[in-house]
């Protein structure tokens, strides 16, 4: 399969994910219970596929030890230091952006590490990806007012870069070992999942839900089957796991257009000349 059809797989699965998290943000789903659907429910779908197609969960001492920890440090850790990112920040949009970037990272980091290619075009048309990305995101006035000495919000954001640029690394580590995509997520959405459980215990956050939430849930869960799987094979197959996490940045553009014409959500000239820039430059990573 080609990556950049794997990569639109990437752009599409995230959208609707955004999407179906906005749902369930507007439905009052408490935080925990929409985590929980992001890797739950993927996790049953992968045991499911796996069991049918007769692969194999076998894996070794030193592969589960590497995916523990990247469920731990990187999956999970990651998400916890963006989502307080988010709350503390003076504007979200400094959090989202910073945080984002890690595909400059990941970008750099394979040249070394697995000898990815990087030509100038590439590196023209993430940067575009990422700075356009900025204009879309970050509001001209913070929406809640935060004391200007108050710094956590950096460090906690910086975490969250660190923890997505190196699951992008691990993972596509973890695939140039010969792990299939579904396996190595079967045990990375598992392990997830029982932290988040043990969470929702210790705070004792009940489980009852409407009908009409257990179908934004299910959507939740659907939608990140599809992104994590898309993405974890795109790192594989692209030439270098930079682009995936460029494509994965980008799909900000499309989510901006549909939360506009879904959510009413405000689309100015700023975030239109946002969403062309990111499109150009998701075209100049396609060529």
């Amino acid at each position: 399969m080609n990556w950049i059809i794997v990569s639109l797989g990437v752009i599409v699965s995230s959208v609707v994910l955004y999407l179906a998290i906005r749902k369930a943000k507007d439905q009052f789903i408490p935080l925990e219970l929409r985590n929980l659907a992001m890797f739950a429910l993927p996790a049953v779908l992968f045991f499911a596929y796996n069991s049918f197609r007769g692969v194999s969960l076998t894996v070794s001492s030193y592969q589960l030890g590497i995916i523990v920890l990247a469920a731990l440090l990187f999956s999970w850790l990651g998400s916890v230091f963006s989502l307080k990112a988010l709350e503390l920040a003076p504007n979200q949009g400094y959090s989202l952006i910073i945080s984002k970037s890690y595909v400059v990272m990941t970008s750099i980091l394979s040249v070394w590490l697995f000898t990815s290619p990087l030509t100038l075009l590439d590196v023209v048309a993430i940067t575009l990806i990422v700075g356009f990305s900025g204009l879309i995101m970050i509001d001209k006035k913070p929406k809640v007012e935060k004391t200007k000495t108050d710094k956590t919000w950096l460090w906690l954001t910086f975490g969250a870069f660190l923890a997505w640029g190196f699951l992008a690394l691990t993972l596509r580590y973890l695939t140039g070992m010969g792990l299939a995509s579904t396996v190595i997520l079967f045990y990375l959405t598992t392990i997830v999942s029982i932290l988040i459980g043990a969470e929702l215990m210790v705070k004792k956050i009940k489980l009852s839900v409407t009908n009409n939430q257990i179908w934004t849930l299910l959507a939740v869960g659907l939608a990140s089957t599809i992104f994590n799987l898309s993405l974890v094979m795109g790192y594989k197959l692209a030439p270098n796991p930079g682009y995936i996490n460029a494509a994965n940045a980008g799909s900000i553009a499309l989510v901006t257009i549909f939360s506009a014409l879904i959510f009413k959500d405000e689309l100015n000239a700023k975030k239109m000349i946002g969403v062309l820039g990111v499109l150009v430059g998701l075209g100049l990573l396609f060529v």
